[in-house]
């Protein structure tokens, strides 16, 4: 089974940063789990509730996450995380499409308690899963949504 293994880089920019992992085995991520689907529309409806009339960057978990981005480097109004995302598309009634029951379970998480959430299927990984500032030596990846694949920009 592949290490999550954190730089120690991360420790010393974000001194008080939690990192939470689950792994799962033999789970079938097919169509005939219906828990997820359900439960996503619930979290939307009830981030969309939450957030109402409230400014969305200003919010203590919004904000927190564009603070850390902003140390990296990047600017949270032209890259803003997940969680930051997930809560905007629900206010503006932008319903998420399902992508696979584990992906619908843990946006539905995230909006549940606003946290960014990210999964791997790990019998695809190769070798240990880093977190850690990009450097000049990163290959280029194509993230979901993009045409082409781009190198990450160092240090975020």
């Amino acid at each position: 089974m592949a290490l999550l293994r954190v730089s120690d880089d991360i420790f010393r920019v974000f001194p008080e940063v939690l990192i939470g992992v689950v792994a799962f085995a033999g789970v079938r991520n097919g169509s005939e789990s219906v828990g997820p689907l359900a439960m996503l529309p619930v979290e939307e409806e009830r981030a969309a509730a939450a957030f109402a009339g409230v400014s969305i960057p200003d919010h203590p978990r919004i904000a927190c996450w564009r603070a850390a981005y902003r140390l990296f480097g990047a600017k949270p109004k032209d890259h803003p995380s997940s969680i930051e995302n997930l809560v905007r598309r629900a206010v503006k009634g932008q319903r998420l499409s399902s992508i696979n029951p584990l992906v619908d379970l843990y946006n539905a998480i995230s909006l549940k308690h606003l946290v960014p959430i990210g999964g791997e299927d790990l019998d695809k990984v190769d070798g240990d899963v880093e977190l850690a500032f990009a450097t000049d030596a990163e290959p280029a990846v194509r993230l979901l949504g993009e045409p082409e694949a781009r190198p990450p920009k160092p240090g975020r």
